[in-house]
């Protein structure tokens, strides 16, 4: 039997001596998605040699394909396939999840909820397997909604998830998922990790299809419009909605410092930035990057989610002395130069990352 948790508000270290050694066996669960994939390729990038990779897509769908990593093809819904992909596996990363925009989490909320299967055969297989740290990726979608009825709405901190009133499908399975981290700390021992991520955005990821997210669906539509001459746009919803969007290397960065701090073992936390704008602010951006300005449409029966959500950033600031901080311009003019890339290569009858998805 493993020995029973401390309590995680101990005070912690956060360094080199909480991580994997070069030659330990990492798994990235979900690396045939946009973070997932990207994360991979930073551990790879920062000399882990052994690195196990696995997504339900068949492998040429996969968003980035990492040469130094073992690519498994497994449905991790299923226990047996868990069970393979933990093997040997000293920390896990689970980014598995059926998931999207929000036009693809209001259609599809059965798909949303079944990922909790994932993560409870996963967490399972993991502490039977001996795994010393655990990750687990929850959404900004597990906040109450009640307190997101107002684009103007105050920023959203770790103890608003409760009492409970999380989105359908997607909030309700991200909070009862973060349930297990905790309580397989509290009652197993294993060490657990848990990320409230807030909209990440950045190349490598979905821009077509209907699951791509706000930033990338607006460099899509302006970069269409600009290349086929029809300078309008179409918005859904009003356009006052607010948000925070999180460039994925600051995601990155905070799912290390998260994943290796012990003071926050089986403790939620914000990982998104506080820089809130509007979606229409957020077409201001693209259309200056662009260089033109379009006549904007608003679709206000088309899917718009909550009407305002930021992220608080008093708690991880406190805990690890940082905060995502790349503001939306950056990241926003490299997200779009590189789905240009993308829709010029489609155009020119070149595969792209969307075509095969």
């Amino acid at each position: 039997m493993k020995k029973m948790a401390k309590n995680a508000s101990d005070r912690p270290t956060t360094g080199m001596a909480n991580r994997p050694g070069k030659d330990d066996l990492i798994l990235v669960a979900g690396a045939g998605g946009f973070i997932g994939g990207a994360l991979v390729r930073q551990l790879a990038d920062q000399g882990y040699r052994r690195l196990r990779a696995v997504d339900k897509k068949p492998l040429p769908h996969w968003y980035q394909r990492v040469p130094e990593a073992e690519s498994l093809v497994l449905d991790l819904s299923e226990e047996r396939n868990c069970r393979r992909a933990v093997e040997g596996a000293v920390e896990v990363y689970n980014l598995a999840a059926d998931m999207g925009g929000m036009g693809f989490i209001e259609r599809f909320r059965i798909e949303c909820l079944r990922s909790i299967l994932i993560n409870t055969h996963l967490i399972e297989a993991a502490w039977r397997a001996g795994t010393r740290r655990y990750f687990f990726s929850s959404s900004a979608c597990a906040y109450n909604v009640k307190l997101q009825e107002d684009p103007n709405c105050r920023a959203l901190k770790e103890s608003d998830a409760y009492p409970a009133f999380a989105e359908r499908g997607y909030g309700w399975e991200k909070l009862v998922s973060e349930m297990f981290c905790q309580e397989y700390w509290a009652e197993r021992g294993l060490r657990t990790a848990i990320a409230r991520f807030h909209n990440v955005y950045g190349p490598w990821g979905t821009w077509d299809g209907g699951r791509e997210k706000a930033p990338a669906a607006i460099c899509r539509k302006v970069i269409e419009a600009k290349h086929s001459g029809k300078h309008e746009i179409q918005i859904w919803g009003d356009g006052t909605q607010t948000r925070s969007f999180m460039y994925i290397d600051d995601c990155l960065k905070g799912i290390d410092l998260i994943m290796h701090s012990d003071a926050l073992t089986a403790t939620p936390i914000n990982l998104g930035t506080s820089e809130m704008i509007t979606i229409n602010e957020l077409v201001d951006i693209a259309e200056e990057i662009a260089g033109l300005k379009l006549k904007r449409r608003y679709d206000l029966a088309a899917p718009r989610g909550v009407a305002g959500r930021n992220s608080d950033n008093t708690f991880i600031k406190k805990m690890l002395n940082w905060e995502p901080g790349i503001p939306i311009r950056q990241g926003l003019k490299l997200t779009y130069q590189w789905i240009e890339r993308q829709y010029l290569d489609r155009q020119a009858g070149r595969a792209t990352v969307c075509d095969v998805h």
